[in-house]
């Protein structure tokens, strides 16, 4: 057990626990904004919360930080730790926080803000250490010497209130944890993460590109990233498939009508993009596939013996993301998503529910991954629907959660605005968690849209349950989580190029062609690179573009038709058999094998 550290709340945790690097973490961005506003003064000074695996401080000191900057910054933070300044919890009214913060703009909105929502009156809790003060409702560490370990990372810009007509602001990113073998652990990983980069490895590999043209967030896939996406997408149409889906296929786009009756034009406007007037009518960009599978149900008269239906669709979405929350293949404004809607009666809900979390840990066992971390997400504050729908949905999930056995955790107030959901976060394999497959239940739109099915032999009309569910999240993103957890280096069956032959001499290309076509003719991607180049220049690049096999033919090999085969992950071999490696490469693939 790790040695226990007490708060300014008189609450005793161990340092290594969740709870304590949290503290760890905002305690540290109280004394980095300490430090920037002793060594910039004037500096104005805005939020800064501890975040995951680390904390960020927002700044105006009226110039740009530099790199020699965040060296001065962190020798002073040192110097207020070794100060052992103790962290002093305060309670203030609203004129004295005004007073107090008076030369602090954007405390005193924040100040403002906290007396409307809360009404006058309101106690305002400040903590301060040696005359240095922010408004915060802690806990902290006792006193700055229990800082630990701490890094500065980086400088980013950041928009007050992450609001783009706000003032742009200085935004220091840092780490911290409970020792120094800690963060080195953290750093190594930051390290091995930059080299495990999929916008980097996009490039190198020829995966895909951002075209300035297309506008922000939206991407082309290039012929090497289209292998690797058909194979998902084949991967998720046979399991599905195999599972009881049935395919179906939407528009792009749908009249605003549409959207007034889902209710997205109420509660997902801002995440829209601007409406396409057309023949008197406003059409929409679809955000989500929900409304159309909704339609495709609706299409016909339903009994209870039809149900569950469970629609299957690689439906392509678009979303005004912010420009600032943009980033490569893991949040970007056009996506494809491996999109189900599963109407089923309410005696069939939980079943369904269990059903659709075996499926997940079935399809990302399958991508490589392990057993994830679960969150059960409850009602959040912009919702529609009545408490008593929320209620039941959030029953059902919790039911199945605790029927199937796993663990979880919940996260109160952050479902979808039209029901709960449950969250699997995924480990890859330098041990970050990604959140990937989501499963939601809704009892809102069934009820907007008036869904109906006959219950009985004398046509009692009933209301089916929908439940949404996306395992790979999207296409984009579980591609680029892939691209990082295989550092590129992804298993046969994904694999773009699943052999490279490299002919020793011009006069050898000609076999090797024939050797291709006869693989190629098998359903294997093979390549042969007859390049006039030196063979070891050939191997080099193939490796540099993480081909799991590659195949050298000479003189010797002509005859007894062999090659010798150099695989990515193991001991080069001589005299193989060409027609015995084909084998072998596609039980492979059929077998969809992963490291």
């Amino acid at each position: 057990m790790s040695p226990t550290i007490r708060l300014t709340d008189g609450k005793q945790v161990e340092a290594s626990s969740d709870e304590a690097r949290e503290v760890f973490r905002h305690s540290t961005a109280h004394v980095m904004a300490q430090a920037v506003c002793d060594l910039f003064p004037g500096a104005r000074y805005a939020i800064g919360p501890s975040i995951a695996d680390g904390f960020y401080y927002d700044f105006d000191v009226g110039r740009s930080f530099t790199p020699e900057d965040l060296e001065r910054i962190e020798e002073r933070m040192r110097e207020i730790v070794a100060a052992d300044q103790p962290f002093v919890r305060e309670e203030l009214d609203r004129d004295e926080a005004l007073k107090r913060f008076r030369d602090q703009p954007f405390k005193q909105e924040i100040i403002e803000g906290v007396d409307e929502t809360e009404g006058a009156g309101s106690v305002i809790t400040v903590f301060a250490n040696d005359g240095w003060a922010d408004l915060c409702r802690g806990p902290h560490v006792e006193r700055t010497g229990l800082v630990p370990a701490f890094k500065l990372l980086r400088v980013a810009g950041a928009y007050w209130r992450g609001d783009e007509r706000n003032q742009m602001l200085q935004r220091i990113y840092g780490t911290a944890w409970e020792s120094q073998e800690a963060l080195d652990g953290y750093l190594h990983r930051l390290e091995e993460a930059a080299k495990r980069d999929h916008r980097r490895l996009g490039r190198e590999l020829d995966l895909f590109s951002f075209p300035e043209e297309l506008g922000g967030g939206l991407l082309v896939w290039h012929p090497k990233g289209g292998a690797l996406r058909k194979q998902l997408e084949d991967f998720a149409r046979e399991i599905n498939l195999s599972r009881g889906y049935e395919p179906v296929f939407t528009p792009h786009v749908a009249r605003g009508e549409l959207w007034e009756t889902s209710g997205h034009l109420r509660q997902y406007a801002e995440n829209m993009y601007p409406p396409m007037e057309l023949e008197g009518a406003n059409y929409y960009v679809k955000p989500m596939n929900c409304p159309f599978h909704v339609l495709v149900y609706k299409s016909k008269t339903r009994s209870y013996r039809d149900l569950p239906i469970r629609l299957f669709e690689l439906g392509t979405v678009y979303r005004n993301e912010r420009a600032g929350v943009l980033h490569g293949l893991l949040r970007i404004r056009g996506f494809t998503q491996d999109d189900s809607h599963i109407f089923c009666r309410r005696d069939q809900l939980v079943e369904e529910i269990i059903g659709v979390m075996e499926l997940t840990v079935d399809i990302h066992a399958a991508l490589g991954f392990g057993e994830p971390k679960i969150e059960l997400s409850t009602k959040p504050g912009k919702a529609i629907g009545d408490e008593s729908m929320w209620a039941e949905a959030t029953e059902a999930l919790r039911g199945a959660l605790d029927r199937w056995g796993k663990p979880y955790t919940v996260a109160e107030g952050e479902g979808a605005f039209y029901g709960p959901k449950i969250d699997f976060h995924f480990s890859d394999a330098i041990g970050r968690y990604w959140q990937l497959t989501t499963i939601q239940v809704d009892f809102a739109l069934p009820e907007a849209f008036d869904l109906q099915y006959a219950a009985s032999q004398e046509n009692v009309l009933e209301r089916p349950v929908m439940i949404h569910r996306a395992i790979f999240g999207s296409v984009e993103r579980v591609t680029g989580v892939l691209i990082e957890h295989y550092a590129g280096s992804f298993p046969t069956w994904l694999a773009p190029i699943q052999v490279m032959i490299c002919p020793v001499a011009d006069r050898h290309n000609d076999h090797c062609e024939d050797a291709a076509a006869g693989m190629r003719a098998q359903g294997i991607r093979v390549e042969v690179d007859n390049r006039r180049e030196k063979l070891g220049h050939k191997i080099r690049d193939a490796k540099l573009q993480k081909v799991p096999y590659i195949l050298v033919i000479g003189d010797k090999d002509l005859e007894g038709n062999t090659a010798g085969v150099n695989p990515r992950d193991g001991e080069e071999q001589r005299g193989v058999s060409v027609a015995e490696f084909t084998e072998q490469v596609l039980a492979e693939i059929r077998d969809r094998r992963t490291p």
